[in-house]
């Protein structure tokens, strides 16, 4: 279908280009600055559709979770689903990240952390499909529940993919991709 839809929008524009080339006048020039205004947009939207960057524990940030909800992370994670290609923002106050091995998060150990941070913000790109493991590296935080596991789907298990993030880009690009509908729609009723 989206094949259809792209040589669709291919076509009008090839005739509307003609059509100005024969007119030569100065509202054909606005009319294509127009197009490629919405052609732009359209671009923007659906690159910037394809990942997301989403801020770990959302407004509570990367903190020692309340007590008795030792979950409160890996709950987080797994309401996510996280892509190759993917970030998550780590904020957080007089605390560190780290992403360690399934072992040492299980025994909460920060002795052998393969990225380490505590700058209070933090930005860590999911590169590869799997499980990433975090810790806190703050004595006693992993133990009280600052930890979590994020699940990264292979690229062709990512169908149905959801997220908060996902449902703001998708109300971004409908009103582009209803103005070129619009746009084209006219343009095809042009001699």
């Amino acid at each position: 279908m989206e094949a259809d839809f792209n040589e669709d929008c291919e076509s009008r524009l090839f005739l509307v280009l003609h059509w100005c080339v024969e007119m030569n006048s100065t509202s054909c020039s606005r009319l294509i600055l127009l197009i490629f205004a919405i052609l732009s947009s359209l671009h923007h939207f659906s690159s910037s559709a394809s990942a997301f960057e989403l801020d770990v524990g959302d407004i509570k940030g990367w903190a020692v979770p309340p007590r008795n909800d030792t979950e409160f992370y890996n709950n987080w994670a797994s309401e996510n689903r996280f892509r190759v290609g993917d970030s998550i923002r780590f904020r957080y106050r007089k605390d560190s990240v780290m992403e360690v091995t399934e072992e040492d998060y299980k025994k909460c150990s920060t002795t052998r952390p393969s990225f380490f941070s505590n700058t209070g913000n933090n930005v860590f790109q999911l590169e590869r499909s799997g499980s990433f493991y975090f810790i806190s590296g703050s004595s006693g935080h992993c133990e009280l529940g600052q930890r979590m596991i994020v699940k990264v789907l292979a690229q062709d298990d990512d169908s149905g993919r959801s997220h908060a993030a996902s449902s703001g880009s998708t109300a971004a690009l409908a009103p582009a991709l209803l103005s070129a509908h619009f746009l084209l729609s006219r343009v095809a009723s042009y001699p």
